[in-house]
């Protein structure tokens, strides 16, 4: 099996970024796991997608996969996966099963981008695009200490 290129540095936020994704899943499956109520986990998915991924998208699309060429197969899927997200945060017919589904999407998501879409750009990126993709990703922070209701935490 061929070992995965060592990561750049300048791509460790993205990383982090990713990371924090992973958590959210997480959290989501706890509280289903425990039975905490679909509404209180709604609200912090409604607070998430605002604050984190909304913004975590919007630089993805706008300074990272441009780098590949928005008609390159793996970036069209990466956007694929953005738009099901999206729809998946926006659904209030079936709040249970969406949320369910998210905590599924999301592990699914960050493996193909951190295994296979970001190996790809780091291969081509100038030094320039990755201290560019750098800069971009360090502007979106993320803290849930703000949010009250550690349902997670149950």
């Amino acid at each position: 099996m061929k070992k995965p290129p060592k990561r750049d540095e300048s791509l460790e936020p993205i990383s982090d970024e990713h990371y924090n994704l992973l958590m959210f899943g997480w959290k989501i499956s706890e509280a289903m796991r425990n039975n905490i109520e679909t509404e209180r986990i709604k609200a912090y998915a409604d607070w998430f997608k605002e604050k984190y991924l909304e913004p975590h998208t919007e630089i993805e699309k706008k300074h990272v996969f441009p780098i590949l060429g928005m008609d390159n197969v793996r970036v069209k899927k990466a956007m694929a996966n953005h738009r099901r997200l999206l729809r998946l945060f926006n659904d209030t017919t079936n709040v249970y099963k969406s949320l369910n589904r998210i905590e599924e999407e999301i592990g699914r998501y960050i493996r193909f981008e951190e295994r296979i879409l970001y190996n790809e750009i780091q291969a081509v990126a100038t030094k320039k695009q990755l201290q560019d993709i750098k800069k971009h990703h360090e502007a979106v922070s993320f803290s849930d200490k703000e949010w009250k209701d550690k349902f997670w935490i149950a």
